[in-house]
C-alpha cells in the first residue's frame, strides 16, 4: 500500500520535471532569437548605411576627376552623386526586401 503513492508521485515528478524542461527551453529558444534579432537589426543598419554611402562617394570622386580632366558646361559631379545616391539607394532597398522575404518565408515554416 506504501509503494503506490511513491509510483504516482514518481510519475507525477517525471511529468513535472518535463515540463519544467520543455518551458526553460523555450525561454532559451526565444533569448537566443531576440539575440540574434538586435544583432541583425544592427548589422543591416551597417549595411545599409554602408549600400547607400559607397556608390554615392564613389559618384563623386568620379565626378570630380572627370571635371578636373573634362570641363564642360554640366558638372559631372553633381550627376554622378545623384546617379551614385539612386542606385545606393536601390541597392538597399533591394537587399531590405530580400531580408524582409527571408524572414517571412521562415516564420511560415514555423522554424
Amino acid at each position: 500500500m506504501n509503494k503506490e503513492p511513491e509510483i504516482k508521485s514518481a510519475a507525477g515528478e517525471k511529468e513535472f520535471i518535463q515540463q519544467v524542461g520543455e518551458k526553460a527551453l523555450r525561454k532559451l529558444q526565444a533569448q537566443r532569437h531576440a539575440t540574434q534579432t538586435v544583432w541583425s537589426s544592427l548589422g543591416m543598419m551597417g549595411l545599409v548605411g554602408w549600400s547607400v554611402a559607397v556608390p554615392t562617394l564613389l559618384g563623386a570622386a568620379l565626378g570630380i576627376w572627370l571635371d578636373k580632366h573634362y570641363p564642360g558646361n554640366h558638372s559631372w559631379t553633381l550627376m554622378l552623386l545623384a546617379i551614385g545616391l539612386g542606385f545606393g539607394c536601390f541597392n538597399a532597398w533591394h537587399w531590405i526586401d530580400k531580408e524582409d522575404r527571408e524572414m517571412h518565408a521562415h516564420e511560415g515554416d514555423g522554424t
